[in-house]
């Protein structure tokens, strides 16, 4: 059996649709040659060893599907956010349209139609896909107000421009609640309320949020999130959650702090809180077990030390 002629380049790497092979002069005959999978109609992908990114994958449904853009769990994996949702490992990718066309159906597709604002659907490395607030309230229904919270968090986090390239955080509180003011009645509006009352602009990471929460939920008080703190002349930090009142900060340490050189950077950082009479709590991974009980526990001792009466 011969070889197949090869594909374009522009096609050989990753998915496309029949008509952008057409448009490329790839013939018939050749799209139907071994090596090109057919997830679903209109769609081919190429063998190759290189991984397929995910964007790249889903483009070719958003337009072999008129008027469609990523949505749901699809949309809420590419924006890549925090926070838990159900089956969102499931390879199905969910598209939406307006209200006003049918429920797209194809294999591998998961199918939603829903009244879209202008705003509410963006460009994305040139793949239409639902804003991030649209994609934040899409997926409620199916999360719990926690995870929501974790979200909204990550969206209102206001950005290192050294470090990240952008100076404005993906979302306001304000346009969060005209997204919810938008579409009244969708189904999980009210767990998305709830979440947005308890987002907080502050946290810079889906564990310092659910360390916040447990913490409130147990009845401490709301802390701080990462406001800087001046503990001497000169000796500024920035605790992830912070108590002024009672002198204690709590700092969440991820993988990342049993490194050699982050060790030393911990060990300065503790010392500079003891000598300004601070007590620095640190809370780690396995303190976040059982609805983080044992986190909470080492935050209450240590405000209770430094006077905090509970209610």
């Amino acid at each position: 059996m011969r070889d197949p002629s090869p594909l374009p380049a522009a096609l050989g790497e990753a998915p496309f649709t029949v008509h952008e092979a057409a448009d490329a002069g790839v013939s018939p005959g050749r799209l139907r040659f071994r090596g090109l999978h057919v997830p679903s109609r209109g769609v081919r992908i190429p063998s190759t060893d290189v991984p397929l990114d995910r964007l790249n994958v889903v483009r070719p449904y958003t337009i072999v599907t008129p008027f469609s853009a990523a949505s749901h769990a699809t949309a809420f994996a590419l924006w890549n956010f925090p926070g838990f949702l159900p089956n969102q490992d499931d390879d199905h990718i969910h598209i939406s349209r307006p209200d006003v066309m049918a429920i797209p159906r194809r294999r591998g597709v998961v199918g939603h139609v829903g009244q879209f604002f202008s705003d509410e659907v963006v460009s994305n490395g040139g793949v239409l896909i639902t804003s991030r607030a649209r994609t934040w309230l899409d997926c409620s229904r199916k999360m719990s107000i926690n995870e929501l919270t974790v979200v909204a968090d990550h969206l209102l986090r206001v950005p290192r421009p050294e470090l990240e390239g952008r100076t404005e955080p993906h979302a306001t509180l304000e346009e969060l609640a005209d997204m919810l003011d938008r579409h009244k009645g969708t189904p999980g509006i009210r767990k998305a309320r709830l979440a947005l009352d308890q987002a907080r602009v502050g946290a810079d990471s889906a564990p310092e949020t659910r360390l916040r929460l447990a913490l409130e939920n147990a009845g401490l008080p709301e802390p701080q999130l990462n406001v800087p703190t001046e503990l001497s002349p000169g000796v500024v930090r920035q605790p992830d959650l912070a108590y002024p009142e009672h002198k204690v900060a709590v700092e969440y340490e991820g993988e990342g702090h049993s490194e050699a050189a982050q060790i030393i950077r911990d060990i300065a950082r503790e010392e500079d809180f003891s000598r300004a009479g601070w007590e620095l709590v640190r809370i780690s991974k396995r303190h976040m077990v059982h609805d983080a009980r044992p986190a909470v526990a080492k935050v209450r001792a240590a405000l209770v030390s430094r006077g905090w009466v509970p209610k």
